[in-house]
């Protein structure tokens, strides 16, 4: 019987036809990957995911007509959704915190090493989050950066509002989570099972209407800013 494992599917959006086709050899070098599809644009992303079901999108967000935040909030909207992985030029707090609000599961920057933006490509198809160091800097910034305190107390209210929803069990879950701990960790911290450290989570994230982890970790972030 084979039991060999099907290669995880990308699709790649970018507007740019040189990055496409930097980023196809890259992924298609690799043995348990395979490019399924390009787009250019949100639009396009948006049909060429529902066509071909990628595992994985790496999402540009800057491009003409439909940006790849819009794209990526209705493609995980849908039922199913692949893992999204922005890669992009720009790292501004905005940015950042735009991608991962939208859902993308990543962010990662255009001039990452290949090997890292293969790792990271493999990360999200695993569900797990995937920041470059440089995005990481630009996400703690922003967490503890100026800003009014009426608009951080309407964030902190609102945040702590969602999260009292939960369990203990699960609020436990969720502040590990915020410190990036992996399920295997967490369910070391918390003396339980993988299994139930992942069925706390998707508890959570029907609770909280959220699409991953990495949201999970934000709204933690916000109720104790």
């Amino acid at each position: 019987m084979d039991t060999e494992q099907a290669p995880l599917r990308v699709v790649i959006v970018d507007d740019e036809a040189m990055v496409r086709m930097a980023l196809r050899l890259v992924v298609d070098g690799e043995p348990d990957l395979v490019v399924v599809g390009e787009a250019v644009d949100g639009d396009s992303a948006i049909t060429v995911v529902a066509r071909q079901r990628p595992d994985v999108v790496l999402m540009d967000v800057r491009m003409p007509g439909r940006d790849g935040l819009s794209a990526t909030e209705e493609i995980l909207a849908a039922p199913s959704p692949p893992g999204i992985l922005v890669l992009t030029t720009f790292d501004t707090d905005e940015m950042v915190l735009g991608a991962l609000r939208a859902g993308a599961l990543g962010f990662v920057l255009k001039d990452t090493p290949p090997p890292r933006i293969l790792a990271a490509v493999r990360a999200v198809a695993a569900g797990e989050p995937a920041l470059s160091p440089a995005a990481t800097a630009r996400l703690i910034t922003a967490a503890t950066g100026p800003e009014s305190s009426d608009a951080r107390r309407t964030s902190r209210e609102t945040a702590r509002g969602r999260l009292s929803t939960l369990t203990e069990r699960e609020a436990q879950t969720a502040r590990a989570i915020a410190e990036g701990l992996s399920n295997t960790g967490v369910a070391r911290r918390l003396d339980v099972t993988v299994a139930t450290v992942k069925a706390h989570t998707s508890s959570m994230l029907a609770k909280l209407g959220v699409e991953n982890r990495v949201q999970i970790a934000l709204l933690v972030r916000d109720a104790e800013g």
